[in-house]
C-alpha cells in the first residue's frame, strides 16, 4: 500500500501493461492521508449510532419476558414454581399472582402467559421482519443519490420516534405493529455506519474504525440491564422512553456534524464536495495526503460514476456477474446462520433459569472481548479460517446446551455464554469481511443483503426461542445445526486480508484474477 506523502504508484491497465495513470483506488488511498483528529471524531460520532441500535435490538429481553410469579393458595403443592411456567396454565388464575407490577412486561399486562409460541414470539419476529423488508427496499438508496449520511440520520430519527410511540400500544397486535415499524426504521443503521466508517479511511485503518462500531454496539447492549434494573418496578413502557429519547437528540446532532463518504461523493460525480472533504481530512491528519490533483481524481471519478446513476443498478450489477451472484448467495447463507445464533442466544437468556439482569449483563460483558479478538485476528490472521473456527465452536456449544437441558444450570449458562462469545466474534469479523468482498459501487447493497439474511435468521430464531421454553432442542439444538451447516459456505468465498478496497466491478474482477 502506498504511504502518505509518496508519489502515486502506477497501476495495471486493462490489458495488463503498465499505465502512466494511477488507479482510482490508489488516488483515494493517498488522498485520505493518515488518520487525523477529524477522522477520529467522525468515526466516534458515526459509530455512536450503534449504541441506540443495540438497545432496540435487545430491549425485548426485558419488555417481552415472562416475569416471576408466586402462588397465593397455600393448599397447592410444592410443584407450584415460577421456574416451570407451564404450571400457570394448569392452576386457577386466583391461585397465583405476578411478582411486583402486573404490567411489568407485555406478557403480564396482556395475559399472554398461556399464549402460543407464535403470539409470544410475534413482537420480536415482527421487529426482524421490519428489518428484513426495509433492507430489501432501502438498501440501494444508500448506494444511489440518497447517500450514507442521510440514510443514517433518517434511520436513527425514525427508529427513535417509533420507539417513543410504542408506549401507546393497547394490545399485542398493536405492539407488534410498532415493533415492525421500529425494525423497518433501524435496518439501515448498522450498514450505513460501517460503510461510512470504512470508506473514509485508508485500508490499514479499516479494521480499527470498524471495531468502533462493535464497541458502541456492545456498550448499548451493556446499558440495557442497568436501565432495566433501575426501572424494575416500573412499566415496560418506561424502558422504551429511556432508550428512545436520547436517540432523537443524537440523530439531530449527527445530521449537522456527520460528513459524507468521499468515495461515495466521487462515485456520484460530486467532485467539488469530495475534494473539499478530502482536503479537510488531510489538513487535519498527522501526515498530509499525497500528490493527487483535483483534475486527476475528477477524471477517473467521472469514468466510474456512470454505473451508479440508476437507483437499482447495484442490484443489477450483482446479478449480472456470475462471480458476484455466487459470492452474494454464499455470504447470505452464512449470514443467515450467524444472525440466528447471534440474536437468538441473548434473547433466549430468560430460558436459562438464571437471573435475567445478571444473565443479560454477563452476555453483554462477554461481548466486549469479541471486538478485541476481532481487531487482533483481522490484523494478523486470515478471515476465512477465523470465522470458520468461531462458528464451529459456537455451534458445538449450542448442541451441548440442547442436550444437557436444565440438568446442570451452571454448565449450561457457561456454555451459552461461551457460544455467544464465539458467534459474536464471528459476527464482527463477518461484517468487515463482507465489506472487503465487494466494490464501492455495490458495497452498501451487498452488505445490506448480507445483513438482511442475518435478520431473516433472527426471525426464525424468535419463534424457536418461544418453543425453547418447553424443550431446549428447539432453540439451542437448532441453533447449533444451522450455524454448523451455514459455515460451510466459507469454502466458496475469497480471502481478503491485505487487499485494498475496489471501487468498481471491473477493478474487483482484475484483483481477483491476480490473486
Amino acid at each position: 500500500m502506498a504511504e502518505p506523502n509518496q508519489t502515486l504508484p502506477q497501476s495495471d491497465s486493462e490489458g495488463g501493461e503498465a499505465s502512466s495513470v494511477p488507479s482510482f483506488d490508489d488516488m483515494i488511498e493517498i488522498s485520505l492521508g493518515n488518520f487525523g483528529w477529524t477522522q477520529l471524531l467522525q468515526s466516534l460520532l458515526v459509530s455512536l449510532s450503534m449504541f441506540f441500535d443495540a438497545q432496540q435490538s435487545f430491549i425485548s429481553i426485558f419488555t417481552d419476558s415472562h416475569p416471576p410469579w408466586h402462588c397465593t393458595n397455600n393448599n397447592l403443592t410444592s410443584s407450584c414454581s415460577s421456574k416451570t411456567s407451564d404450571i400457570i396454565c394448569t392452576i386457577p388464575r386466583s391461585s397465583w399472582a405476578w411478582d411486583g407490577l402486573s404490567s411489568k412486561t407485555i406478557i403480564s399486562q396482556w395475559d399472554l402467559e398461556c399464549a402460543s409460541s407464535f403470539i409470544t414470539g410475534l413482537p420480536q419476529s415482527s421487529f426482524f421482519m421490519g428489518c428484513l423488508l426495509s433492507g430489501f427496499l432501502l438498501a440501494t438508496f444508500v448506494d444511489s443519490s440518497f447517500g450514507r449520511k442521510n440514510m443514517l440520520f433518517l434511520s436513527c430519527l425514525t427508529m427513535s420516534i417509533a420507539s417513543t410511540l410504542i408506549v401507546i400500544s393497547s394490545n399485542v397486535w398493536v405492539y407488534s405493529a410498532f415493533k415492525f415499524l421500529i425494525g423497518f426504521c433501524r435496518s439501515s443503521i448498522g450498514t450505513c455506519s460501517l460503510v461510512l466508517l470504512t470508506e473514509r479511511v485508508q485500508k490499514h485503518w479499516r479494521v480499527r474504525v470498524g471495531v468502533l462500531n462493535f464497541i458502541w454496539f456492545t456498550l448499548g447492549f451493556m446499558s440495557l440491564p442497568g436501565i432495566a434494573y433501575v426501572n424494575r418496578d416500573s412499566l415496560w413502557k418506561s424502558l422504551y422512553l429511556w432508550t428512545s429519547l436520547p436517540g432523537i437528540f443524537y440523530a439531530v446532532f449527527a445530521y449537522f456534524f456527520v460528513t459524507e463518504s468521499p468515495r461515495w461523493l466521487l462515485m456520484q460525480g460530486k467532485e467539488k464536495e469530495a475534494m473539499a472533504l478530502l482536503k479537510g481530512i488531510t489538513s487535519a491528519s498527522t501526515e498530509g495526503g499525497g500528490t493527487v490533483t483535483s483534475s486527476q481524481l475528477a477524471v477517473l471519478a467521472q469514468q466510474q460514476s456512470a454505473s451508479t446513476s440508476n437507483l437499482y443498478s447495484s442490484i443489477r450489477e450483482l446479478c449480472e456477474k456470475t462471480w458476484a451472484l455466487k459470492r452474494l448467495l454464499a455470504v447470505m447463507v452464512l449470514g443467515f446462520g450467524i444472525g440466528m445464533v447471534y440474536f437468538g442466544l441473548p434473547l433466549n437468556v430468560g430460558n436459562l433459569g438464571f437471573n435475567i439482569y445478571l444473565g443479560t449483563l454477563f452476555s453483554a460483558v462477554l461481548d466486549t472481548p469479541t471486538f478485541i479478538v476481532t481487531y487482533y485476528l483481522m490484523d494478523n490472521w486470515r478471515r476465512k479460517p477465523s470465522i470458520l473456527g468461531f462458528s464451529v465452536a459456537s455451534g458445538i456449544s449450542c448442541l451441548v446446551c440442547g442436550v444437557i437441558r436444565n440438568k446442570l444450570h451452571t454448565v449450561k449458562l457457561a456454555l451459552a455464554l461461551f457460544s455467544f462469545f464465539c458467534i459474536g466474534t464471528a459476527f464482527d469479523m463477518f461484517l468487515i469481511y463482507v465489506i472487503e468482498l465487494f466494490p464501492t459501487s455495490v458495497r452498501n447493497t451487498a452488505t445490506s443483503m448480507a445483513r438482511q439474511a442475518m435478520i431473516f435468521g433472527a426471525i426464525f430464531g424468535s419463534f424457536l426461542i418461544s418453543e425453547g421454553r418447553k424443550n431446549d432442542l428447539f432453540s439451542y439444538g437448532v441453533f447449533g445445526v444451522i450455524i454448523l451447516c451455514s459455515a460451510s459456505c466459507l469454502l466458496f468465498l475469497s480471502e481478503t486480508k491485505g487487499i485494498a478496497l475496489s471501487d468498481t466491478m471491473g477493478q474487483q474482477e482484475r484483483k481477483e484474477s491476480r490473486n
